[in-house]
C-alpha cells in the first residue's frame, strides 16, 4: 500500500510520527494509501525552512514573483487531467468536476498574475511643507492554511496563491482525505521557478492544526470547513495574535418566484443540488417555491429529472452525473439526517436510500433525495447535509421565502429565479447573505471579485481571492518624509559632502 509523504524544503519527506490516516477509494470503498499525520516538530520544521526563505522571495520584485504565476499557469494546463485523475481517485467526484476544480483555482492564480498592479501603494507629493508620504504593501512573512476535502486543488490555490504572489511563504495542511493533489501543485509551482521552502504542505489532523495556530512565526491563518472548526480556528488564531479568516458551514436557499422559468429552475436546481454529489459549500440544499401552485409545479418538474440522475464513479466518464462521498462516515450522516427527515414528518417524494450500484456495493455511493413540505425546525432544515439531499420549503409569500433565508444562521449563498426586475432588486439588497445569485443557482464570484459569505458561515474581516486576498495577506507601511531644502535664495544649491 502506497505510504504519501509531506513535502517539506522542496522534497517529498515522510512522515516520522508513527500516526496515519487511511485514504480511500470512495467509489470501491478499498483503503488505497496512508496519509501520515505531523507532530509539532514536523511542522515546525517546515515554518524553520519557510522563516529562512521568505525574506529573499519578499525582496525578489513582484513583476518576477508574476512570472513565476504565469508558468504555473501553463504547467497546470499541461497537467489538467493528471491532476484531476488524481483528485478524482481521492475524492470520488467526476473527471469533468474535477477538471473545473482544477480549472476554478488556476483562474484565481492568472488573477495573482496581477500582483505588480495590486501591490502599487499610494503616494502624497507636498503633503506639508517639504513633506512627502507614501505607503506601502508589504509582505506578512509565513502564512498558513488549513483546507477541506471537497476541493483539493481549488482551495489550496486560493490561499497560496495570492500569499506567495505578495511575497510570502506558505505552509498548507490539506485535508488528510484526498491529500496527494496538494502535493502535486507544490511541485509545479517549483517546476514554475518558486524557490524551495515557499510553499510546503504538510499532513495531519488537529495536532498539525494547532501547531499551525500556536507557532510565533506563522502570521496567518486560512480555513474552509464546518463552522463548529471555524470558529474553533478563529478563536484560538486570533488569541495568539494571527490574521485569521475562516469560512464555515452554509445552507443555501433558492427562492423561485410564480413568474420563473419553471424548467430553468428545475435544471438549475439539479445541477446545484446534486452536483459534486452536494459535497459543496455553495450547493443550493433548500429550494422555496411562493405558493401552492409553484411549488406544486416545480415538484412535478424536478421529480423525473432527478430519478434520471445516473450516478457511479469517476473513470465512467461522461456517463455520470455525480460520483460516490468521500467516506463511509459521511454517508452514514447524510442518511441518518435523512430518517431524521422522515421521522420529523417531511415528504420524501424521491427516495435513494436504498441505491446501489453493481460492482461497487462497499463503494460510498448516495441516492438522489428530494424532500416536500420541510419545515424550519427540522433536522434536514437545520444543518448542512452535505450530501445529495434537496428539501422543500413552501413558502405563503415572498415575504416568508426571503425571511427563511434571512433567519437562517448561515449566510453562505442564495439565489431567487423570476423575471420580475423589482422583485430581483428588491432581494440582492435586502438579503444578509454574501453571495447571491439572480437566475444564477450557484454565485460563485470570478476571480476578480471576492468570495464570502456572512452570519455563521465566515470569519474574520476579508473574503478569498480577488481585492480582499492581497489586502489579507499584505500589511500597509505608511512613511512620512521630510527632506532640508539645501536651496539658496538666488537658486544656488548648498550641497555640503559627508565628512
Amino acid at each position: 500500500m502506497e505510504e504519501l509523504t509531506h513535502y517539506i524544503g522542496g522534497e517529498r519527506v515522510k512522515g516520522t510520527s508513527g500516526r496515519f490516516s487511511d485514504v480511500f477509494n470512495p467509489a470501491t470503498g478499498e483503503v488505497q494509501a496512508k496519509c501520515p499525520l505531523a507532530t509539532a516538530d514536523e511542522f515546525a520544521k517546515a515554518v524553520a525552512i519557510a522563516e529562512e526563505a521568505q525574506p529573499d522571495w519578499a525582496s525578489t520584485n513582484p513583476q518576477r514573483r508574476a512570472r513565476v504565476m504565469m508558468q504555473f499557469v501553463h504547467l497546470l494546463n499541461r497537467d489538467m487531467d493528471k491532476l484531476a485523475e488524481k483528485l478524482s481517485s481521492e475524492h470520488g467526484k467526476t473527471f469533468p468536476d474535477a477538471k473545473g476544480d482544477v480549472q476554478r483555482g488556476l483562474e484565481v492564480v492568472e488573477y495573482c498574475i496581477g500582483a505588480p498592479e495590486l501591490l502599487k501603494g499610494e503616494y502624497t507629493d507636498s503633503a506639508g511643507p517639504g513633506i512627502d508620504m507614501y505607503s506601502m504593501k508589504q509582505p506578512l512573512g509565513v502564512c498558513g492554511g488549513i483546507t477541506p476535502f471537497n476541493f483539493p486543488a481549488m482551495i489550496p490555490m486560493w490561499m497560496f496563491a495570492p500569499a506567495i504572489a505578495c511575497g510570502n511563504a506558505f505552509i498548507l495542511k490539506p485535508s488528510e482525505r484526498d491529500p496527494s493533489v496538494p502535493i502535486m501543485l507544490a511541485e509545479l509551482m517549483e517546476e514554475a521557478g518558486l524557490p524551495k521552502g515557499i510553499l510546503q504542505v504538510v499532513q495531519g489532523d488537529k495536532e498539525a492544526v494547532d501547531a499551525m495556530l500556536d507557532h510565533p512565526v506563522i502570521q496567518s491563518v486560512g480555513f474552509v470547513g464546518s463552522t463548529p472548526i471555524a470558529e474553533y480556528i478563529y478563536g484560538r488564531g486570533c488569541s495568539n495574535g494571527k490574521r485569521v479568516q475562516c469560512f464555515g458551514g452554509a445552507k443555501n436557499h433558492m427562492i423561485v418566484m410564480p413568474d420563473a422559468d419553471m424548467d430553468q429552475a428545475a435544471d438549475a436546481l439539479i445541477g446545484a443540488g446534486y452536483g459534486a454529489a452536494g459535497e459543496r459549500c455553495m450547493a443550493i440544499s433548500v429550494a422555496v417555491p411562493v405558493g401552492e401552485e409553484t411549488a406544486d409545479r416545480l415538484i412535478e418538474k424536478l421529480v423525473p429529472r432527478i430519478e434520471k440522475l445516473k450516478v457511479g464513479p469517476y473513470t465512467a466518464g461522461d456517463d455520470v452525473d455525480y460520483g460516490p462521498v468521500v467516506t463511509k462516515e459521511a454517508k452514514e450522516k447524510i442518511l441518518g439526517l435523512v430518517q431524521s427527515g422522515i421521522d420529523q414528518g417531511a415528504e420524501l417524494v424521491v427516495d435513494g436510500r436504498d441505491f446501489s450500484l453493481q460492482g461497487y456495493e462497499d463503494g460510498f455511493f448516495v441516492g438522489p433525495h428530494l424532500f416536500d413540505k420541510v419545515t424550519p425546525d427540522m433536522d434536514i432544515y437545520r444543518q448542512e447535509i452535505f450530501g445529495p439531499v434537496l428539501s422543500t420549503v413552501r413558502a405563503k409569500s415572498y415575504e416568508e421565502a426571503i425571511g427563511l433565508a434571512m433567519d437562517h444562521e448561515m449566510g453562505n449563498g442564495t439565489a431567487i429565479f423570476t423575471r420580475d426586475g423589482d422583485a430581483a432588486r428588491d432581494f440582492s439588497n435586502r438579503i444578509n447573505i454574501g453571495m447571491v445569485g439572480v437566475n444564477v443557482p450557484i454565485p460563485v464570484p470570478l476571480a476578480y471579485h471576492t468570495f464570502g459569505g456572512w452570519k455563521k458561515s465566515m470569519f474574520g474581516d476579508l473574503n478569498q481571492h480577488g481585492p480582499d486576498a492581497f489586502k489579507f495577506y499584505t500589511r500597509t507601511k505608511t512613511v512620512t518624509a521630510r527632506w532640508p531644502s539645501g536651496i539658496k535664495e538666488g537658486g544656488e544649491f548648498n550641497f555640503k559632502p559627508m565628512e
